[in-house]
């Protein structure tokens, strides 16, 4: 799949797409462990096409945070703040980290403060 039919796609059937496409690679991968592959170079075609959608899918989902408002990235930070010791930690962190600049003349998200841990027991 050419890098022109990716980006002419839409996010949805990008995403099809890829599904599609994984698990053409995982019945090739089955293929080449139990029989010979006919043409072996077609697991390296699937990996470069899978390769290709994910990079498209990230360029577009810089492009979207890049035109976040400043209210909007201090309120995705917010939310992404929450769940950064869950799995996929670092890219989360890399996200808080590429959205902070955009943060920087939002006001701050309204939350209410919690309260000391002395003062729970009274």
């Amino acid at each position: 799949m050419k890098a022109k039919e990716i980006k002419g796609q839409s996010g949805e059937n990008l995403a099809q797409t890829l599904g599609e496409t994984e698990k053409h690679l995982f019945q090739l991968r089955f293929q080449s462990a139990t029989d010979r592959l006919e043409t072996p170079s077609e697991i390296q075609k699937a990996r470069r096409a899978i390769a290709r959608i994910k990079t498209e899918q990230r360029s577009r989902e810089l492009a979207a945070d890049a035109k976040l408002s400043a209210g909007d990235a201090a309120a995705r930070v917010a939310d992404l703040e929450q769940t950064a010791d869950g799995p996929g930690k670092r890219r989360i962190r890399r996200a808080i980290a590429r959205l902070g600049p955009l943060t920087a003349n939002a006001p701050a998200p309204t939350t209410t403060p919690a309260a000391p841990a002395a003062l729970k027991g009274k």
